[in-house]
């Protein structure tokens, strides 16, 4: 199969009239639901609310367009709120606008080299400890507009906004905690009345008719951003240097890493949904091309979101026509709603993204994998409490690498070398041929070098009189370089002994990459043996 094929072309195939008509529904549905977040999202993320418009139409357009699931949404997300708004604070709008770019020039790539499977690598206590350090972080980005505090900049790191909220704490306006209170209860509650239409959008509208008609004096989008435009914006490129590529690099990767773990995942759970399976090199490829589009046209970035996913399918969404249709549907409510935003309360899309990061949290797994082992829980709180209070970047750096050192122990645990005349539960009864002056070691798990060390026993057990090492690889599934210098290290220390090497049943990796090395030739064909009693008996 090609490295991309999109999912539209697919599907189109076999396309049906009664599908289609599920698909708009879907697509319309799914608009509505999209129409609140990415106004939110928007805000929380220091830019004007149109550019969450902008991104869910060009880049959700995109994804369905290109993808290759079948009922992915894209769209701005809770994920990227936090990176988005730091780059914003740091760079500007045009350092924005270029990672995004080079974001998706990176995921592109990610996708042309098949990087696609790679995201499995990524262990979940990392993937549920970053998530619910973001959605902690949304939630605390949300405190100021909830409570409509008068503060005139919030610091940026996660203890000094909570300071800077309680020092501020008597300027507390009552009118907007009204406000997101029954915005909080109206998400909360609607499902139970119906869930064609989301709660997100009932409360939007009723929290902006009662601060209108009941004139409430409230922080509202237009107090903040003036007139909104319901223009669809021209393509810009912002001026770029090697400098500013050099700076940019860092927040780009970032935004890519997090765009195809979230992505992924979401194709991932979809599949689940509709017992189907999404091409994630594709994926990567249209989510490449969706956020250079996005960032050309100013705006943020975008991934596929799990829960307008989700929303798609309970509401029929089994092709990409779905997804057009949303984006198109977005299309025509900004061209025709958008100066009404400037009415919306503050504290209602506050109350909206407090939802939204509960649901992010994923608390529950949260909670059961505290009852995992310590590594794990290690691994868990450690990314957690450096995504929250340091940064995203360096909270899955460091949760990768203690991760891979966890792993590289337990596999080192698990290998082992066993001398075979001194083992009673050795599989073969070899004890009885063996001479004195003959040594059987069987080699036990991945042989890398987490475990090379173990190989010194077999190399400090050569001594002069030693006539055959015969070492039974029947349980080795692979070796590195390191081990393949190990055993390089024995052969020498073989040769000045005058000590026969021998090995048994080298399975395919290890006899490869002893061959490549160089050592099947130098050790002998004739002593690579199928069996350890066909060694023994050649040495006989």
């Amino acid at each position: 199969m090609s490295i991309f094929h999109p999912k539209l072309f697919t599907c189109l195939k076999d396309y049906s009239k009664s599908q289609f008509y599920k698909d708009v529904t879907a697509g319309v549905i799914v608009a509505i639901i999209a129409l609140p977040l990415s106004i939110a999202l928007a805000i929380a993320s220091g830019v004007s609310p149109e550019k969450g418009l902008h991104t869910a139409i060009i880049a959700g357009f995109i994804i369905s367009f290109l993808g290759g699931s079948r009922v992915q949404i894209g769209g701005p997300t809770g994920a990227f709120m936090v990176i988005v708004f730091g780059i914003i604070a740091q760079y500007g709008l045009d350092g924005l606008i270029i990672s995004t770019i080079m974001a998706g020039i990176i995921m592109i790539l990610m996708g042309v080299f098949q990087f696609g499977k790679m995201i499995k690598f990524i262990p979940y206590p990392i993937t549920t400890g970053f998530t619910s350090g973001i959605a902690l972080t949304i939630f605390s980005t949300q405190v100021k507009d909830f409570l409509g505090l008068s503060i005139d900049k919030v610091p940026g790191e996660f203890l000094g906004k909570w300071e800077s909220y309680f020092q501020n704490i008597g300027t507390i306006n009552f009118a907007s905690v009204l406000l997101g209170v029954i915005s909080l209860l109206i998400i909360i509650y609607w499902p139970k009345v119906t869930e064609k239409i989301p709660g997100s959008l009932i409360a939007l509208i009723s929290a902006t008719l009662i601060a209108y008609f009941f004139k409430l004096d409230v922080p509202t989008i237009g107090s903040q951003f003036g007139e909104i435009s319901s223009a669809f914006p021209k393509p810009h490129m912002p001026s770029l240097s090697f400098e500013t590529i050099k700076n940019l690099i860092q927040p780009a990767f970032t935004i890519a890493l997090l765009g195809a773990i979230e992505s992924l995942l979401s194709a991932v759970v979809a599949d689940g949904m509709i017992n189907g399976k999404h091409r994630s090199n594709t994926e990567l490829i249209a989510q490449g091309v969706a956020n250079i589009a996005s960032g050309i046209f100013g705006g943020i970035p975008a991934t596929g979101a799990i829960a307008r996913t989700a929303a798609n399918v309970k509401n029929g969404g089994r092709t990409p026509v779905a997804g057009i249709v949303h984006a198109v549907v977005l299309l025509l409510i900004m061209l025709v709603f958008m100066p009404l935003a400037k009415l919306v309360p503050l504290s209602a899309l506050a109350a909206i993204l407090m939802v939204v990061a509960y649901n992010m949290s994923n608390w529950r797994a949260f909670r059961d994998l505290l009852s995992a082992p310590k590594s794990d829980i290690f691994v868990l709180l450690a990314t957690f409490v450096l995504t929250v209070l340091v940064d995203l970047v360096v909270a899955i750096e460091v949760g990768v690498v203690m991760a891979s050192l966890l792993f590289m122990k337990r596999m080192s645990d698990i290998a082992n070398i066993k001398n075979m005349a001194e083992d009673d539960e050795t599989e073969e009864n070899v004890c009885a041929d063996l001479s004195g002056d003959t040594l059987v070691y069987d080699i036990n798990g991945p042989f890398f070098f987490g475990a090379a060390d173990k190989f010194g026993e077999i190399i400090y057990s050569v001594k002069s009189h030693t006539r055959v090492l015969i070492l039974r690889m029947k349980n080795v599934p692979a070796m590195d370089a390191t081990a393949i210098h190990a055993l390089g290290t024995l052969y020498r220390t073989c040769s000045t002994h005058k000590t026969r090497l021998m090995l048994s049943e080298v399975q395919e990796q290890p006899y490869q990459a002893l061959e490549k090395a160089g050592y099947i030739e130098k050790i002998g064909k004739k002593n690579i043996c199928k069996s350890v009693n066909e060694a023994i008996m050649k040495t006989a």
